[in-house]
């Protein structure tokens, strides 16, 4: 399954966590943590991930520092796309599941005019890889972003592409993040980069709970 709504505008960026949230119809609090993260992919080496994992463990903020995508002259096929996956182990208890909603993230864009800038976030649980939802959105350069923005990308999924987490005690959701940049324009230069401390690329996820059936 695949969705493409999206809102993106340049704002002030803040760093938000990934956190799970109650519903409706939703586990107690308590019974709900974050066992471990991880991340991998070129946008994400290692020692260039920092987490921070609130006391109660149901928060998790991931910063990046070196997420970043350039082109222009002098750059190469490398340098265009980066891809960094995020990896969270889930508890909770046995008799629900959950399905993300929402995700929003944060970061810094400057593209010439031809310049192209797009996001790919796809969403899936380990124990179902072949379900699996994705969202895209781009940036077309010029105008106010030829000089530079801070930018808020939100994501929001529809109900009819909600991947639902297995039914069980675990469940492994993976979210893997690219980020592209192609140019009609040989001479312009565009990037997409977290490399200011105060201005993260983090990301938040809202999830939706419900009882197996």
């Amino acid at each position: 399954m695949r969705s493409f709504v999206a809102l993106l505008a340049p704002v002030l960026a803040v760093a938000n966590p990934i956190g799970i949230v109650a519903g409706d119809d939703t586990p107690a609090a308590d019974q709900i943590s974050i066992v471990s993260a991880s991340a991998s992919g070129n946008g994400c080496p290692q020692g260039t991930v920092t987490t921070d994992l609130a006391s109660d463990a149901t928060v998790i903020t991931f910063g990046f520092d070196a997420f970043q995508v350039y082109t222009g002259p002098g750059t190469g096929p490398a340098d265009k796309s980066k891809n960094c996956q995020l990896h969270l182990n889930l508890k909770y208890p046995g008799g629900f599941q959950f399905a993300i909603v929402e995700s929003t993230y944060h970061g810094y864009a400057q593209l010439e005019t031809g310049v192209t800038g797009t996001f790919y976030s796809t969403y899936y649980f380990s124990q179902d890889a072949a379900a699996t939802t994705t969202t895209r959105t781009s940036i077309d350069g010029g105008g106010l972003w030829a000089d530079g923005q801070v930018y808020t990308k939100q994501d929001q999924v529809p109900t009819a592409s909600i991947i639902w987490s297995p039914c069980g005690a675990t469940g492994i959701l993976n979210v893997n993040n690219r980020i592209a940049l192609t140019s009609s324009n040989a001479t312009a230069s565009g990037q997409i980069s977290d490399d200011d401390a105060t201005v993260a690329f983090t990301q938040q996820v809202h999830v939706s709970w419900q009882a197996c059936k």
